[in-house]
C-alpha cells in the first residue's frame, strides 16, 4: 500500500529556540515544538504571555531548575528554552477521514506512555513497513521525536503521520465514534492476538514496558490481546510485541494492504 500522506519535509535535527519573547514569536509563526522548558519560580507579564500561547496549543511544558537551561546553553535564555521538532505533528481528526476518502481501512497505532526514543523509532519504522496510516502519542510521558528517534526508524518518522494530543482517552474515543476498533496489547487477558478481526478499521494501543496500558484505555478497549509467551521471560520488548501484532494484521489483511 502506498503510505504517502503529505509526509513534511524532513528537518535537521532538534535546535533550540531561547528568549521568551522568541519562544512565543517561533509558536505564533507555526514553528513545531517538541518540548518548551521554563525556569522554575519564573514570572511575569512575558510569562503570563507564553502561558496564554501555549492554552492553545499541544506543546508540552516542563518546569526545571535554572542550572538544567545553563547547562542547554550559555545565551540570555530568560529562563525559557523551546525545542524544535524535527518533525510536523499532525491531528488525527484530519488524518482519519482522508483514509476513508482514499478507500482504504484505517490502522493505526496508539502508544500510552512510551518514553524511551529507540522503542519510538524502531516501532514507526515496524509500523510504516507494515502499512500503519498513523501513530498516536500523548503530550506528556511520551518520547521525544528527536536524533535518536530519527536514527532507529530509519527515517520512517519522515513518512507516517505522528499525532500528538493532550488526551489519548479521549482521542480513543473519536477513533471509535469514526468506526475503529480499539485493541489493547495486554498480558491482562486470556485472548491471544490471533482472535481479533483486524480486517476491519483498527487501533491497536501498546503501552509503556514497566506499567503497560492505562486501566483507563483498558476499559475502553474493544478487545484486550496478549502475545503467547513460552519459557521463563515474562514479556518482550514494546517494540518487538509492537512487531508481532501489527504482523498479525498484515497476515489477516493480506494484499489488502
Amino acid at each position: 500500500m502506498d503510505n504517502n500522506r503529505r509526509s513534511p519535509r524532513p528537518k535537521q535535527n532538534n535546535t533550540f529556540i531561547f528568549g521568551i519573547r522568541a519562544v512565543i514569536e517561533a509558536i505564533r509563526a507555526g514553528q513545531d515544538i517538541e518540548t518548551i522548558f521554563v525556569q522554575r519560580g519564573i514570572s511575569g507579564n512575558l510569562m503570563t504571555e507564553l502561558k496564554a500561547v501555549l492554552a492553545d496549543h499541544i506543546i508540552p511544558m516542563q518546569t526545571v531548575p535554572v542550572e538544567k537551561l545553563n547547562r542547554m546553553t550559555q545565551k540570555n535564555h530568560q529562563g525559557v528554552i523551546a525545542v524544535s521538532s524535527p518533525i510536523t505533528y499532525q491531528q488525527i481528526e484530519d488524518v482519519i477521514p482522508a483514509i476513508y476518502e482514499r478507500g482504504e481501512t484505517p490502522l493505526v497505532l496508539l502508544l500510552d506512555g512510551l518514553t524511551d526514543v529507540r522503542n519510538m523509532g524502531a516501532i514507526v519504522r515496524t509500523a510504516a513497513c507494515a502499512g500503519v496510516h498513523a501513530i498516536v502519542v500523548p503530550l506528556k510521558n511520551s518520547a521525544q521525536i528527536n536524533a535518536d528517534a530519527i536514527k532507529t526508524s530509519a527515517g520512517a518518522l519522515f513518512n507516517i503521520p505522528v499525532c500528538r494530543h493532550a488526551s489519548l482517552y479521549k482521542t480513543a474515543q473519536f477513533l471509535q465514534e469514526s468506526g475503529l476498533q480499539l485493541v489493547a496489547c495486554t498480558e491482562k487477558t486470556d485472548d491471544l492476538i490471533y482472535a481479533p478481526d483486524y480486517t476491519v478499521p483498527t487501533a491497536i494501543i501498546m503501552g509503556a514496558e514497566d506499567v503497560g496500558i492505562s486501566n483507563e484505555l483498558l476499559r475502553l478497549s474493544d478487545h484486550l490481546a496478549k502475545i503467547p509467551m513460552a519459557g521463563n521471560i515474562e514479556s518482550l520488548n514494546v517494540s518487538v510485541s509492537a512487531g508481532v501484532i501489527l504482523y498479525e494484521a498484515v497476515r489477516q489483511r493480506g494484499s489488502g494492504l
